[in-house]
């Protein structure tokens, strides 16, 4: 009984849960539903909601480089510069087409199979499982961009620039410093977001919620997986820009 009590107490006072208003029939009915929240986002917090809404803004800006890259390829009166030949990779005397390339794809959608662990780790409250997933999670985002930035030292020593390059249609080089570039600079900044989630978690923000940036309610480990939407989102685009930017 005294335990009961005690854990009213810690709980807080009881919020009265009202019943929803009737709906309005017709049009009217529908404005009013979405206007009052009834409906839309009901099982999602709005910080979840409002990065479904960033995700979506993002695949348009990616869908017009990728569009913009095909009508610039399909355009160009020039040869396009074969993929196997320009991203190869010396091995043991030898030129391995893409080798770079399919390492940098393992490496990124293998981060996706750490994120999901990550995120049902915290929802189970499991805080250590939890951060070291969301610290290899940011390792192998890491090792990412860092291959990357071997690629772009590569290709930039081997005299491809934004206006030009050795090997056919100067719309290549501007196309692949933009698409990679931006698509990277995603990576980067999820790099850091998930060290800060990661942080969190392991000093217990979300079991004490404690005040501060990415801390939302006591309990809430909701912030986990919108890092992992914002992952598998640019996780997903990077298989858009390998399947269009390397293997056509």
């Amino acid at each position: 009984m005294h335990e009961t009590a005690a854990t009213a107490v810690a709980a807080g006072p009881a919020v009265p849960v009202l019943p929803p208003a009737p709906l309005k029939p017709g049009h009217r009915g529908v404005a009013a539903d979405f206007a009052s929240d009834q409906r839309a986002f009901k099982t999602a917090t709005w910080h979840k909601a409002m990065m479904w809404i960033f995700l979506l803004s993002d695949t348009f800006v990616f869908s017009c480089f990728l569009i913009s890259y095909m009508t610039d390829r399909m355009s160009t009166v020039e040869p396009w510069p074969n993929a196997s030949e320009v991203f190869s990779l010396e091995l043991f005397g030898e030129n391995v087409p893409l080798l770079l390339i399919a390492i940098m794809t393992f490496v990124l959608i293998s981060s996706s199979g750490t994120m999901a662990m990550a995120v049902n780790c915290g929802y189970a409250r499991d805080r250590k499982k939890t951060t070291w997933l969301l610290l290899v999670t940011a390792a192998l985002g890491a090792t990412f961009v860092g291959m990357q930035a071997f690629e772009w030292s590569k290709l930039i020593a081997e005299g491809v620039r934004p206006w030009g390059n050795p090997w056919g249609a100067a719309q290549f080089g501007a196309v692949f410093f933009t698409i990679t570039g931006f698509h990277g600079t995603h990576v980067t900044i999820g790099v850091i977001f998930l060290l800060i989630v990661a942080r969190k978690v392991w000093r217990g923000d979300y079991d004490t919620a404690r005040r501060g940036f990415f801390t939302s309610r006591r309990g809430d480990y909701q912030q986990v997986e919108v890092m992992g939407l914002y992952w598998h989102f640019v996780d997903l685009v990077w298989v858009f820009i390998f399947a269009f930017f390397y293997l056509w």
